[in-house]
């Protein structure tokens, strides 16, 4: 668990984060998608996500939440409006740590940052979508009391991978 003497802390992203950010995205999604997602997609998805694609990402809003720990950035996590509006009217889109500190309880608290930040948006529910095959994600998702409403599939390249829309009231 967390140690007794880390500073952790939930803020808003920076353009200065990009290149941090770039980082942590290529490694928190080939650790958790390969053998997954198609090699060359994964791939692909990766290169696009580059330090400027992240400047510009930050600077176009709010919606980009970072997780230092004794002013490491260790996570980030990206929220807005929900995709398909309904009952649930936020989405946490993305919340991705470094897999060293995957498991830990560090991921908690860019949930929660993001539960709040929705909640001042006065967006009520929340639903996250996550691929039934990234495990560790669906259980995380569950252990924070979020239930399975809806299920979808999406396809890349020539995997057909199935989503589970997790959601809260």
């Amino acid at each position: 668990m967390l140690g007794s003497g880390s500073k952790v802390r939930v803020r808003n992203g920076k353009a200065a984060d990009a290149a941090v950010l770039s980082d942590l995205f290529r490694e928190s999604w080939l650790f958790a998608y390969r053998g997954i997602i198609p090699h060359l997609h994964l791939d692909s998805m990766v290169r696009q996500r580059t330090p400027e694609w992240w400047r510009t990402a930050v600077r176009s809003g709010d919606s980009t939440l970072v997780l230092e720990m004794s002013g490491k950035l260790i996570g980030y996590a990206t929220y807005g409006p929900a995709r398909h509006r309904g009952l649930h009217q936020g989405e946490i889109y993305e919340l991705y740590l470094d897999p060293v500190y995957q498991g830990l309880g560090f991921g908690e608290h860019l949930f929660e940052g993001c539960r709040h930040a929705l909640d001042m948006r006065k967006l009520k529910g929340l639903v996250v979508w996550a691929l039934l095959d990234n495990t560790p994600a669906c259980d995380f998702y569950w252990r924070r009391g979020g239930r399975p409403i809806a299920s979808a599939y999406t396809r890349i390249g020539q995997a057909k991978l199935e989503k589970v829309a997790f959601a809260w009231h």
